[in-house]
């Protein structure tokens, strides 16, 4: 668990999520989902129940190289970020995150926080060497944001969403570790 500092001088939380967390994880990504075009899913279509989420979380709780934060306001979700490690040997050193903030808490450094953590987390793991992420090309906020936490764009992806029948490009992202 770590007290963090936003730079509007509240005090927050950043600790790993555990299994009864669920519940508020699934409203947290509920009202995530009508505020953000930014993710894989839009409202009403994470269409995971309170007993899958407490599945989900309980398992990356036991892996070693997976990761699950959330970040808490006063014990409610402001943010969450989530990193999986292959499931292999040979891709077990590498992973992609999905990251989230409720739009109140945009700008005030939980990213940069809930990132940080990441990578400090990465290096003491001692297994994972390499933190992937995508992004959508029009999203400049975010693609600043990993640009300025050592992220480097890898690679472009084409139609990797689609929103409203518009296609989406994406960034594909990389930080080696060690």
């Amino acid at each position: 668990m770590k007290l963090i500092k936003l730079n509007n001088g509240k005090f927050v939380i950043i600790r790993e999520a555990n299994k009864t967390d669920a519940i508020n994880m699934i409203k947290y990504i509920e009202k995530i989902s009508r505020e953000s075009d930014n993710l894989t899913f839009g409202e009403g279509e994470f269409e995971v129940s309170y007993e899958q989420e407490e599945v989900f979380i309980g398992t990356l709780s036991k892996q070693e190289n997976c990761l699950c934060i959330i970040a808490e306001d006063n014990g409610k979700i402001i943010g969450n970020l989530t990193f999986i490690g292959g499931k292999r040997p040979r891709t077990a050193h590498k992973g992609e995150f999905g990251i989230s903030v409720l739009k109140d808490y945009w700008g005030k450094g939980l990213g940069t926080e809930l990132i940080s953590f990441l990578i400090d987390w990465s290096k003491e793991t001692g297994i994972i060497r390499k933190i992937d992420l995508r992004v959508r090309t029009d999203n400049t906020n975010a693609i600043h944001l990993y640009e300025k936490m050592g992220f480097t764009i890898e690679g472009k992806i084409t139609r990797d969403m689609r929103i409203e029948n518009k296609f989406i490009d994406t960034f594909q992202m990389g930080l080696e570790i060690g």
